[in-house]
């Protein structure tokens, strides 16, 4: 019972935080692979590996280790003024929230980060609402909200110097730290 009212409410959370997630970003867990009955494998088409090349992806507990799994990639971008998650990122937290929910001993950090334009307090509320979107996907695939914790830096922990579009490109993102 008490699951069925988690369930529900994230559900209820979902529809009403839509704004901020692209449609298609709720799509069931077939679509990713299956159902989440234990570790399991995957793919994920990324730029790099030619057409109709992916990477591997393992549910397993040693795979967020492995430097050539896609639970590798662990930093998504975002537009300017902007916590819309792209289509691209919302598969990659889907993996990344399947390998949460295979695993209820893994912890995850949800670090969001803006460029510099703006003022510090709107950068961190910015950065705040980047990282929530995030952890609104990761718990929708079965992550715990247990397994996640948000922090919000605005603009302190630049990726990239610069005052230009190509660092506030880099600097506009949120980083998965297991």
């Amino acid at each position: 019972m008490k699951n069925y009212l988690l369930i529900l409410l994230m559900a209820a959370a979902l529809a009403a935080c839509d704004a901020n997630v692209k449609p298609g970003a709720d799509e069931d867990a077939s679509a990713m692979g299956g159902d989440r009955g234990g570790a399991q494998a995957g793919a994920i088409g990324t730029e790099g590996y030619g057409e109709g090349q992916s990477l591997p992806v393992s549910y397993e507990a040693g795979a967020i280790n492995d430097a050539n799994s896609v639970l590798a990639e662990r930093v998504i971008y975002f537009d300017f003024d902007s916590s819309t998650v792209s289509d691209e990122s919302v598969e990659l937290i889907k993996h990344h929230g399947n390998y949460l929910s295979a695993n209820p001993g893994a912890s995850i950090r949800v670090e969001g980060h803006t460029d510099e334009r703006g003022t510090r307090e709107y950068n961190v509320a910015l950065a705040d609402r980047r990282a929530q979107s995030v952890e609104r996907l990761l718990m929708f695939q079965g992550a715990g909200n247990d397994q996640i914790t948000i922090i919000s830096y605005g603009e302190e922990k630049p990726a990239r110097l610069g005052h230009d579009e190509t660092a506030w490109s880099m600097n506009r993102r949120v980083e998965l730290v297991y």
